[in-house]
């Protein structure tokens, strides 16, 4: 269907009359009975009926109204999702409750004029390095082994170091600790039921628990975070590690207790993945406001991966 004969006829029926849609569109009275003609030569109907006092929508055009009106509106929109200045800047924060998230937050916060398309992609490095580079999004978080050879268009910059801690029930041997140092942990179980086995995040927690000789639990069926922290909540051996700025909400009676890890402080480094020649005017912003919300670990001794993927997370024997 022709939409700039659909764009006319809308026009026309507002106007009431095919001159004043003419001057409107700024095209010839004879251009727009033309446009018109074909329309309704290829809905094989008659819209308007020519009146003195200009032309009136018949039955059928009353009908194709509301229905034309749509059509140029599902266009705008199509138009827009491509078009860098017009669009939502699409961010994969790829979970939530995580930093990411939180950051993109306060970013939307600090800068309300700017649409964006939040998304979570349940991709890895590799994954989300693709959408990126094929245009499904604009922007997205992941950390990027030194070792990770990534296309030519595309850019990353370490935008995020997020500190890990503990988190425990009221009932754990370490629920009063304020701070506890990465070497006390070995011997206590870190539960993180649905860790992926390969990727990123899965070396990440790899060198961690060769670094300090941590026993990850990756066993069991995951039911959701609301499950994990009820388990938590009601154990006495169970902890998991969260970041310091993930989002969690529990029921007051679980009684949680985050614990700060330092000396050193694991960090995980986050990157931010983008194209070079993104043109997309809200992208630069969301860069420059990242560099100046990031901080350094809240402790003068850090550790950082060296993303060694032949290590693998420690299973308890069963």
């Amino acid at each position: 269907m022709d939409l700039d004969a659909v764009h006319t006829f809308v026009v026309a029926a507002d106007a009431g009359q095919f001159q004043e849609a003419a001057a409107t569109l700024s095209i010839t009275q004879q251009a727009v009975s033309k446009r018109i003609a074909t329309l309704e030569k290829d809905l094989e109907v008659r819209l308007f009926t020519r009146t003195a006092r200009g032309a009136q929508l018949t039955i059928d055009g009353q009908a194709f109204l509301p229905h034309a009106r749509e059509l140029l509106r599902v266009a705008q929109r199509a138009d827009a999702s491509v078009r860098p200045s017009r669009r939502a800047l699409r961010v994969d924060v790829v979970n939530r409750r995580i930093a990411t998230a939180v950051l993109l937050q306060d970013f939307y916060r600090t800068h309300p004029e700017i649409e964006l398309d939040v998304v979570t992609l349940d991709a890895d490095v590799d994954g989300a390095t693709a959408a990126v580079e094929a245009g499904t999004i604009d922007a997205t978080f992941h950390g990027v082994p030194p070792q990770r050879q990534l296309p030519a268009a595309i850019n990353t910059a370490c935008m995020i170091n997020e500190p890990h801690e503990l988190l425990v029930g009221p009932r754990h041997p370490l629920a009063n600790a304020g701070t506890v140092t990465p070497a006390r942990l070995a011997g206590h179980r870190i539960w993180m039921p649905g860790l992926a086995a390969r990727g990123e995040v899965a070396d990440y927690y790899a060198e961690l628990a060769t670094a300090f000789g941590l026993t990850i639990d990756m066993l069991g069926p995951v039911f959701g975070n609301e499950a994990l922290l009820d388990e938590i909540a009601d154990s006495s051996d169970l902890a998991t590690l969260v970041g310091t700025r993930s989002r969690y909400l529990w029921p007051d009676n679980y009684d949680l207790r985050r614990v700060v890890i330092r000396d050193p402080a694991p960090v995980y480094p986050l990157s931010m993945i983008w194209r070079a020649d993104n043109p997309h005017p809200a992208l630069a912003k969301l860069r420059d406001y990242l560099e100046t919300r990031r901080t350094e670990a809240p402790d003068a001794e850090v550790w950082v991966p060296n993303w060694d993927q032949r290590a693998a997370p420690r299973s308890p024997d069963r």
